[in-house]
């Protein structure tokens, strides 16, 4: 472990002389990629400089209790010695935290689709409160939330809600949440008061950017309509929604939330290359790895990751076992104890894979 830390050590100097050479100064992509590098790195060279000092004055503090002392004085470097020990076994513990590969993606805005299953209205009732919740996570995180497409029921729900959230990190959090979602309680309009069990799926792709993923003008076919609201009513006489078919993977993409052709393009282009890059690095994963699982569960589309049980006020994630009595407040976007928990697991899991 310490070589691999001299050596992230020795890495961040290297980039400290790069981003002074005016070679590099003068080369945008190279400024911000070597700029990147080293923000990534720089929590953990702070914490082995940090574990470097610690070590030193340890070594120092046994050197004094080999001199004859004071009992008073003694007694105070014995109680130095114990907090150092207490801080370089800390320090210990977050550099192998520190030193886990991290996803290349955490750092981006997300593009999140919830859809209604199973449960017909109701489930579509469950597709708008996850929305809002997300949203207002979203929102106490300081990201900004923009819709991108919404296709509404009668009863007020949502068939299909695709939305952007964009903040530093966003990805690191929410990728958790792909997976099934399940619901359970009496819908408003069950008159018997019987407990009806439905679900809504949730995908979270990270934004890509174009140098990540090529698409090719030629691989994507352009329609454009009249943008239609509930029922399917048209609700403006210009073609300003659009449809983009990725051509190769049969990728389809609609965007109707703006009134600009223009706009609608652009937010569905962003979403298309989000699916088209989410789809390879899916089959990649599956190439590389069929048989192994995460601890927190594949991410599977069809997995049933959580459910909501409302006459008992309870939350379950049943990837580990976690459980919570506040339904009411994680509805209301308190969703850090769940996430929390969920990014404890991956890391655990990650310094198994690593110490293995």
């Amino acid at each position: 472990m310490f070589d691999r830390l001299q050596a992230v050590e020795d890495r961040y100097e290297k980039l400290n002389e790069l981003l002074s050479d005016p070679s590099v100064v003068n080369d945008p992509k190279k400024l911000r990629d070597y700029s990147k590098e080293q923000s990534d790195i720089q929590e953990t060279v702070q914490a082995y400089r940090e574990y470097k000092e610690a070590r030193e004055q340890l070594k120092e503090a046994k050197e004094m209790l080999e001199d004859k002392l004071e009992p008073e004085m003694r007694d105070m470097v014995k109680e130095e010695v114990s907090e150092l020990d207490d801080r370089i076994e800390a320090l210990e513990a977050r550099m192998k935290v520190l030193l886990i590969p991290k996803d290349p993606n955490d750092d981006k805005n997300v593009i999140m689709e919830i859809r209604g299953a199973a449960g017909g209205d109701e489930a579509a009732l469950f597709a708008g409160d996850l929305y809002r919740m997300y949203s207002k996570y979203a929102e106490a995180q300081g990201w900004k939330t923009d819709v991108i497409e919404a296709s509404t029921t009668g009863v007020g729900g949502y068939k299909e809600m695709i939305f952007m959230i964009n903040g530093q990190g966003a990805y690191s959090k929410l990728k958790f949440e792909n997976g099934a979602h399940r619901v359970q309680r009496v819908p408003e309009t069950e008159s018997g008061g019987r407990i009806h069990t439905s679900t809504a799926t949730v995908a979270c792709l990270p934004e890509t950017e174009e140098v990540e993923i090529e698409i090719h003008d030629k691989d994507i076919r352009v329609d454009t309509f009249a943008s239609s609201g509930p029922g399917g009513q048209s609700v403006n006489t210009t073609m300003s929604a659009v449809r983009l078919t990725h051509i190769p993977t049969g990728t389809v993409v609609s965007c109707q939330d703006e009134k600009s052709q223009i706009k609608n393009k652009e937010k569905a282009m962003k979403v298309l290359r989000a699916r088209v890059y989410d789809k390879f690095q899916r089959e990649a994963q599956a190439e590389y790895d069929q048989q192994r699982k995460s601890a927190v569960g594949t991410g599977d589309r069809s997995e049933r990751i959580r459910t909501y049980n409302f006459p008992q006020n309870r939350v379950t994630d049943h990837r580990i076992g976690l459980t919570i009595q506040k339904l009411d407040q994680i509805l209301q976007g308190k969703l850090d104890e769940i996430i929390g928990a969920l990014i404890m697991e991956e890391q655990s899991s990650k310094l198994e894979s690593i110490e293995d």
